[in-house]
């Protein structure tokens, strides 16, 4: 298969790639002793999909880490006040307001001065990028939650660890664009979009529908 142009260097814990799919660069960087189960273009891929998708403004950078339950379940602490673990944390950059207001969003009227200033951040010099943010999964849950048939976004679909892995992503990625799912209407209007972008990336084989079983693993 063909892949995309990257550079891989080692920074801090683990090693990055820098994935360029225009306008964006995605910055895949698995820490070490984390299982490969799906290649980092594979996961570059689905973050543009979404980005493309949720209309974020470019050029731009976000970051997508590839860790384990231990570093999610201490930064779940630390950032969201919350006890345990979970499989996905997000770190945006920006506010709602710097994405387009998407379908049942409650981003609410957008303050001009607001605007203003988000539109000064995105005017930068040829050659340089705004950060959109950082996603965070936990690839050690997402095996567990598929092999248990407990992914999914509703806990209970039977799909692949690849397949698992792909949707946090997504909804990571999401999150950094302004997305929530506080309210029904909002986490609707996000599973909807979830699933649209699942469906532009998806490989013959793997689940196209929720609750869907698939036996297609990464090559």
């Amino acid at each position: 298969m063909k892949g995309y142009p990257s550079a891989t260097t080692a920074i801090g814990e683990g090693t990055t790639s820098s994935i360029y799919l225009p306008p964006f660069r995605i910055d895949v960087t698995v820490r070490p002793g984390v299982p490969h189960i799906a290649s980092r273009h594979r996961i570059a891929r689905a973050v543009k999909a979404t980005l493309d998708a949720a209309g974020a403004p470019g050029p731009a950078s976000i970051g997508v880490i590839l860790s384990a339950d231990e570093e999610l379940t201490e930064l779940n602490v630390m950032h969201m006040g919350a006890s345990g673990g979970t499989d996905v944390l997000s770190f945006p950059f920006f506010p709602p307001e710097a994405f387009p207001q998407h379908e049942h969003g409650t981003h609410g009227q957008r303050d001009p001065w607001v605007v203003a200033a988000l539109k000064q951040a995105f005017a930068l010099p040829p050659g340089l990028r705004a950060h959109l943010g950082d996603v965070i999964v936990s690839v050690e849950r997402a095996i567990v939650q598929a092999e248990k048939g407990r992914g999914g976004q509703t806990g209970d679909v039977q799909w692949t660890a690849v397949e698992e892995l792909l949707l946090l992503t997504v909804h990571g990625t999401l999150h950094t664009c302004g997305w929530d799912h506080d309210e029904p209407v909002e986490e609707a209007a996000m599973r909807t979009m979830e699933w649209q972008v699942l469906e532009s990336v998806r490989r013959p084989g793997e689940a196209a529908e929720p609750g869907a079983t698939s036996a297609v693993a990464e090559r």
